[in-house]
């Protein structure tokens, strides 16, 4: 139940190669902090922090062309 009090959110990041990165958490900074879980650090570098899309599930389909 503890997952209902503590939402959480998608999240597309803009990269510098004109890709976005899909990011999954409660806040636009959590979900940068589980991203750097499992990416390299060239790999965060390429995203850009402040430049992102809060979405929600129907919408992803909208983006999946532009995911990297």
């Amino acid at each position: 139940m503890s997952s209902f009090r503590n939402p959480h959110y998608m999240y597309l990041f803009d990269m510098k190669n004109g890709k976005k990165k899909l990011a999954y958490g409660r806040s636009p900074e959590d979900a940068l902090e589980i991203l750097s879980f499992r990416l390299t650090e060239e790999e965060m570098a390429q995203i850009i922090p402040d430049k992102y899309v809060k979405i929600n599930q129907r919408q992803l389909q909208e983006y999946v062309d532009l995911l990297g």
